[in-house]
């Protein structure tokens, strides 16, 4: 396969290396993908499943409120469906449950004479949950991906990233490991191939949405998935296609990540997460148009509810927090479905940790937190354990629940450890942009940009490549309604005229583009079309 060298240097660059390799990653039709029994505990997964199901047993789908809960629910629910109508699900409150199996939810599932549940993004470590659920005489079936580091709960669990598990894949998302349960009941029972496979679309949205590494067999399934979402003709994912204001044919997985993920997510933030697990399971049109119309309208308020606590959180870091390293943001009445993507884009904004605290009542706060490379979040809570009455997370996240009388010596602590960090990385809170390649002005063309699009889809350690290349700027226009982006040309080396946006701190850049001179522009390169004229266009990240 004959490739631009600059590509073939990017491949590299990301370990896929040999001409097999990289006809692997670019091909249109991949085939890594595993045999499901190699997951442990796959074959008693599947007896206890189908046991149940030639019992009469009723089986409950337990889930969570986000897309790939969600979509996992949704895969096992139509799979199983084939088998059995004696079938229910169970997505959690994230306001008065919280994530995971929980005794109430477990004591309503018993009340609905279930036999048996399965977990689908959850379960691993609810050692006392599962426990409550057999003292019920529950059986339990848990199917997950997340990290174990504590208990593992004691019965049947299909998670490949727990001790023993051989699978050669240790990152699928929660659906990604549906998925394969579902492969491996249409093998075992004999159902037709199409049962599962037409569920692609469906895992496809709830593997890029989870944000896991979009390589090996992530790449397989989130290929496979975009080339179903362009064809679908399920009523509930078509129907939210069009609510967003996409087109079939031409969905990529920015459009998931950036339009379909959030809108399914929305539900669970904003009221409950039912709502977006009715749309994708829809059977006909109009019930699945007037979910959607549901979706939207949550999205706008989360939006909403987002730009205005964004809005408080800066005004109190120029207040109070300006000096900080580490960003600790009281808010009394923060909505708890939005912190966490709060949290988040002050991290981007200030490229500092940051936690958002907000009052849940009788005197206690709940926390959220997002953080930068290089700073371990899980590990500086786990120093400060002794303030909290629950805590939970990984290096990039977390969250936690302590008195309010506690956040002071929280906010003291948390500054005087980055601080140690700091002096032990000089350069730890300045933001480092990855470049993959410098690029000559006769690389600068279409062709190129298109070949760029093999490495589609883009995602977690698949992104999109950035690069750095020579050029003059000219021309320089404000848009958007604040006159807060920018567009200007850049005139290569060989006289060619290229065009430049910049969307993020772009008056960051105003007296740099006014000097006239060559410089060294670094971005992402994109093939676009407008008027049925294509052109070639760099979003800038930054020029020096």
């Amino acid at each position: 396969m004959k490739i631009h060298p600059k590509l073939e240097e990017i491949l590299n660059k990301r370990g896929i290396v040999g001409d097999s390799e990289i006809s692997e990653f670019l091909s249109d039709k991949p085939k890594k993908t595993y045999d499901p029994f190699l997951l442990l505990n796959m074959e008693e997964g599947v007896d206890l499943i189908l046991s149940s199901i030639d019992q009469g047993e009723r089986i409950c789908i337990f889930g969570d409120y986000d897309a790939d809960g969600i979509t996992s629910t949704t895969v096992l629910m139509e799979v199983l469906s084939n088998l059995t109508d004696n079938l229910t699900y169970y997505i959690p409150s994230r306001f008065d449950e919280g994530y995971g199996l929980n005794c109430k939810a477990i004591e309503k599932i018993k009340a609905d004479n279930v036999d048996l549940i399965v977990t689908v993004d959850c379960g691993s470590v609810s050692f006392e949950e599962v426990e409550y659920a057999k003292s019920l005489g529950l059986k339990i079936l848990v199917t997950d991906h997340h990290t174990i580091a504590d208990r593992i709960a004691d019965c049947p669990v299909i998670n490949p990233m727990q001790p023993g598990c051989q699978y050669p894949f240790k990152r699928l998302a929660g659906v990604g490991v549906a998925f394969k349960l579902a492969q491996a009941i249409v093998n075992v029972t004999g159902l037709p191939k199409s049962v599962v496979t037409r569920t692609l679309d469906v895992v496809g949205i709830g593997t890029i949405g989870d944000i896991v590494p979009l390589i090996d067999e992530n790449r397989t399934i989130a290929k496979y998935g975009i080339r179903m979402l362009n064809l679908t003709e399920r009523a509930g994912v078509s129907s939210l296609i069009e609510g967003v204001s996409l087109e079939k044919g031409k969905i990529n997985s920015g459009n998931v990540s950036f339009a379909i993920v959030p809108h399914i997510n929305a539900a669970g933030r904003m009221e409950h997460a039912y709502t977006a697990a009715e749309v994708m399971m829809a059977k006909n049109t109009e019930d699945a148009r007037a979910g959607v119309s549901k979706l939207v309208k949550f999205n706008n308020m989360r939006k909403s509810r987002q730009e205005a606590t964004f809005a408080e959180c800066e005004e109190l870091i120029a207040e109070k927090y300006s000096e900080d390293s580490f960003l600790v943001i009281e808010l009394e009445d923060a909505h708890e479905g939005i912190t966490g993507i709060v949290a988040g884009k002050i991290k981007e904004q200030y490229y500092k940790p940051a936690v958002i605290v907000t009052s849940i009542g009788d005197g206690l706060v709940k926390g959220t937190g997002r953080s930068i490379p290089g700073v371990n979040l899980y590990r500086m809570l786990k120093e400060n354990s002794s303030l909290f009455i629950k805590f939970g997370g990984h290096a990039a996240a977390c969250g936690f629940t302590m008195k309010k009388e506690n956040v002071d010596v929280l906010r003291k602590n948390l500054n005087k450890s980055i601080e140690i960090l700091i002096k032990e990385t000089p350069d730890l809170m300045e933001e480092k942009l990855e470049v993959d390649a410098f690029l000559e002005a006769d690389d600068m063309c279409l062709e190129f940009a298109k070949e760029l699009e093999l490495l589609e889809p883009f995602g977690a350690e698949n992104p999109q490549p950035v690069f750095t290349f020579r050029g003059k700027p000219d021309n320089v226009k404000k848009m958007g309604s604040k006159g807060q982006y920018t567009r200007f040309t850049a005139t290569l080396e060989n006289g060619r005229e290229h065009s430049c946006v910049i969307f993020k701190n772009a008056s960051a850049f105003d007296e740099i583009l006014k000097s006239g001179t060559y410089r060294n522009i670094t971005g992402t390169l994109e093939c676009q079309t407008w008027n049925g004229r294509e052109y070639l266009q760099t979003t800038v990240l930054s020029i020096e």
